[in-house]
């Protein structure tokens, strides 16, 4: 644990004891400083490809779907914490940078499917592969494979119990 993390727990005990609990205390800065290091990492990889994370997490989700690598912007929403304004203005956005493409279906016009661009594969491919081997290789010259997938399996349980009972 760096030095500042440890700092901060123990303002935490000394400065406000009766909110302090010594095993999730602990828990929860060092989980909370760990997700800001690695978004701050992954941050910085996609403003080189030119994206916002907003950006990117459309256009990975499109690249992982199947071909042709389209979905409604129902579909979107479900796999992003997003309101539908915010996403109408990320696919304006990736239109105008001719990322993606919308069409409307035969069986319904109101629905209008967005479709990543050939143009869009090789940026999201790029900077998908960055980020898995800058931040990737920071987490696995830190620990080890065991320690990442013990860690993954213990993170999982808690996305199986959500505090509210909502699942993502």
């Amino acid at each position: 644990m760096d030095s500042e993390l440890l700092r901060v727990i123990e303002q935490h005990r000394d400065n406000w004891p009766e909110s302090f609990d010594p095993l999730l205390t602990p828990f929860f800065h060092t989980l909370h400083r760990a997700h800001g290091i690695l978004l701050g990492q992954a941050f910085r990889v996609m403003e080189r490809y030119g994206l916002s994370p907003a950006e990117f997490d459309v256009l990975s989700s499109l690249r992982r779907s199947p071909f042709p690598h389209e979905l409604t912007p129902s579909q979107l929403q479900q796999s992003l914490l997003i309101t539908s304004g915010g996403l109408t203005k990320i696919l304006q956005q990736l239109q105008e940078r001719a990322f993606v493409t919308r069409s409307t279906t035969r069986t319904d016009r109101r629905v209008k499917p967005v479709r990543l661009t050939p143009a869009a594969i090789p940026v999201v491919e790029q900077a998908l592969q960055s980020i898995r081997l800058e931040v990737g290789g920071w987490i696995t010259n830190t620990v080890s494979a065991e320690e990442i997938e013990r860690v993954t399996q213990t993170l999982g349980k808690l996305t199986l119990n959500p505090l509210h009972g909502d699942r993502e």
